[in-house]
């Protein structure tokens, strides 16, 4: 069964709608009016994130994404009192793409096992300015975490506090300007795409923080959650959704 909107644009036969393009210098973040579902039933929901939106609230006090999911459901079914949300996974603040959500308590745990035993399949898609050394290839590093400045670094070997790391890419389509790179976590690491294709001389667009020369406009980075295939934790049925991808000339020049 599989799950996911494409709107005018997103087709190999369809032009870019500039009608509906958002204006990339002005950040516009998920609210309870135009959160993107891409899947609910009783007991979960999946959206697709923009740029910006935080998915679990943290010290700046910023709503989470996970609050306007509340909302949301809070409104469009009349419930009273508090609504249950569970979070099951994050994405980094100025990525984009697919977050999936508990609606129930007995859902919660299968899915936190599920992920845990990584029995989910998540693909991201991620632009970079240089061309990878392969084709496709598949990158191992140890990563280490910095707190102070929240940001990893690889190692090719283990060394003290770093945690093994393995993604694999390949190479999808060649722009003007960008290479299009489709990657597939076995693990999952504190900023592991980030880090591991910055570790080869790749940093995602946008990606200062780890050495992109250039921030985007609207402060995002261009890698997108694109794909998640999972088993339903209560129906027991197989699950794929595909997340549009963000409104960007750049991104729509991807499809």
């Amino acid at each position: 069964m599989s799950y996911g909107h494409f709107p005018k644009g997103e087709s190999k036969n369809c032009k870019p709608n500039s009608d509906i393009r958002l204006n990339v210098l002005e950040k516009i973040l998920s609210n309870k009016s135009n959160l993107q579902v891409l899947y609910e039933d009783n007991h979960i929901i999946v959206v697709n994130k923009r740029a910006g939106d935080i998915v679990q609230g943290d010290k700046t006090g910023d709503k989470p994404l996970s609050d306007v999911v509340k909302s949301y459901i809070k409104d469009k079914y009349n419930k009273p009192g508090n609504v249950y949300l569970g979070v099951v996974h994050r994405l980094d603040r100025p990525t984009t793409g697919i977050v999936l959500f508990s609606k129930t308590s007995k859902a919660l745990p299968r899915l936190n096992k599920l992920f845990a035993e990584k029995k989910t399949n998540k693909t991201y898609w991620a632009l970079v300015k240089n061309q990878p050394p392969k084709q496709q290839d598949t990158l191992i590093h140890w990563l280490r975490k910095n707190p102070k400045n929240n940001k990893s670094t690889a190692f090719i070997k283990e060394t003290s506090d770093s945690k093994k790391a393995i993604l694999h890419y390949k190479i999808l389509k060649q722009l003007d300007n960008y290479f299009l790179l489709e990657i597939e976590l076995e693990t999952g690491r504190h900023h592991q795409i980030r880090c591991q294709l910055a570790s080869i001389g790749c940093p995602i667009k946008g990606d200062l923080k780890y050495g992109f020369k250039r921030s985007n406009p609207d402060a995002s980075i261009s890698l997108h959650a694109r794909q998640l295939k999972f088993t339903h934790p209560v129906k027991k049925e197989a699950i794929s959704v595909i997340a549009p991808l963000p409104k960007d000339t750049i991104w729509d020049a991807c499809l």
